[in-house]
């Protein structure tokens, strides 16, 4: 195999800790504590070596990246080393003095997430009292700070219905860009799949809300839109492709080529308190063994789209048959496929169960 690509993005998850207890989350059901976190210092050198590899972005994210005391000075790293800052957060632990420490030391971008469009809804979804109403706030902060701001909405089957009035509150906010992603099932949200399934019937309404608002919003605000996997007739190109374009790092060290890679299981990811960040891109087990084509099965090796989607998303593949190398689910040429559109059927169509919510020791 010829050596790969170099990475374009790092999603730096500085901590799992967050105030909010959201039923998707994407973190692993075994969160890590805080006393396993990388230093300041281990996550400096990493930042270095990420822009000495040709990393252009760094996402930092967590939980709740807002809960590290030297976000500022690890951002102000980044922005020395060249590269472009991103805070992917939830917002409600920031003020404007963070903020304009922030945006001193270097912060070009905020994706702010939000639960509902109005408060109730918002503060039972995240599982944290008074949390819509300071994200309104720091949406407005982000704002006056002359940063640009993309709203970051999970949708479900219980908040698909306020779609609509989601977009207007972006608009209201002077958001530029907003990312519609309905739920992917891996980690608290496949533990929670039943309670937040939509049916094909919201899938459709939200995608025709979606296309409306695209029109009539046109130089206004950017959408992007990611439909569930488990009404698709072919399957993604998660993260452009296993190893292929972005790295993750979690808060302990460990390097992954997704953020829902420690869902499978039988895999050692490397640690960057162990090897370089470049030697684990290149040579770890982990980032070659759903790199390229050659370890696809013969449906996906003789496909047309094979270089498009890459296979589609191991985790997906693992966390619906057992088998991380088996045709991911959400392509219609799986044998497994109908089984996943009836399995969306049948849970979509039933009374939601209550949220196992995020928090440690939940799962």
């Amino acid at each position: 195999m010829s050596a790969p690509d170099r990475p374009y993005a790092l999603l730096a998850e500085l901590t799992h800790r967050c105030p909010l207890q959201c039923p998707y989350c994407s973190n692993p059901l075994g969160l890590e504590r805080a006393a396993n976190e990388l230093t300041t210092d281990e996550w400096r050198r990493v930042i270095a070596e990420a822009a000495e590899m040709g990393v252009l972005q760094i996402h930092f994210s967590g939980g709740e990246p807002t809960a590290r005391r030297d976000l500022t000075e690890l951002v102000k790293h980044a922005t020395e080393v060249g590269l472009y800052s991103n805070l992917i957060t939830a917002g409600v632990l920031l003020d404007g003095a963070r903020l304009e420490a922030l945006v001193g030391a270097g912060l070009e971008h905020v994706q702010l997430s939000f639960q509902d469009s109005e408060a109730a809804g918002a503060d039972r979804i995240g599982g944290y009292r008074g949390g819509h109403a300071k994200k309104l706030d720091v949406a407005k902060l982000v704002r006056a700070a002359g940063l640009p701001l993309t709203l970051n909405l999970v949708v479900h089957r219980q908040n698909l219905p306020h779609l609509g009035d989601l977009l207007d509150m972006a608009v209201a906010l002077d958001a530029q860009r907003v990312e519609i992603a309905h739920v992917q099932y891996y980690g608290w949200a496949l533990k929670n799949r039943a309670a937040l399934m939509p049916s094909r019937a919201q899938l459709d309404e939200a995608t025709q809300t979606v296309e409306a608002a695209r029109r009539r919003l046109k130089g206004i605000l950017v959408i992007d839109y990611v439909v569930p996997d488990y009404y698709a007739r072919r399957p993604k190109s998660c993260m452009g492709g296993w190893g292929r374009q972005f790295l993750n790092i979690s808060p302990s060290g460990k390097v992954l080529p997704c953020h829902a890679a420690e869902t499978i299981a039988g895999f050692t990811f490397d640690s960057v308190r162990e090897r370089s960040l470049a030697d684990i891109w290149e040579n770890s087990e982990a980032f070659n063994r759903f790199r390229g084509t050659d370890w696809m099965p013969e449906l996906c090796r003789s496909c047309d789209r094979r270089e498009i989607d890459w296979g589609g998303c191991r985790c997906q593949a693992f966390a619906l048959t057992g088998n991380a190398a088996a045709t991911d689910p959400a392509c219609a040429l799986s044998p497994d496929h109908a089984a996943l559109v009836d399995l969306a059927e049948v849970e979509s169509g039933s009374a939601p169960p209550d949220f196992v919510y995020r928090r440690i020791g939940a799962a």
